[in-house]
């Protein structure tokens, strides 16, 4: 039963630091070409924990099953 609990822990960690190295090369390919990380951001859903520093917003989500990295000029209104 605990070494069930300990796989899925270790399953979802090794799952977020994927999504971490995958997500900071765009945050880094953004930052070297000049382009502006409004948001870069672990898991998806609801903010548990962020701080901002510069420009950019570092942001800890609820479900981690993803991530991203908000860039401007994404969205219509940047």
């Amino acid at each position: 039963m605990i070494i069930n609990i300990l796989l899925i822990l270790f399953a979802v960690l090794l799952f977020g630091l994927i999504i971490f190295i995958h997500e900071f090369g765009h945050f880094f390919t953004a930052k070297l070409s000049g382009i502006r990380v409004n948001e870069f951001a672990i898991g998806m859903g609801p903010t548990l924990f962020h701080f901002q520093k510069g420009e950019t917003q570092y942001s800890l989500r609820l479900l981690p099953i993803g991530g991203y990295c908000a860039m401007e000029g994404e969205d219509e209104s940047s």
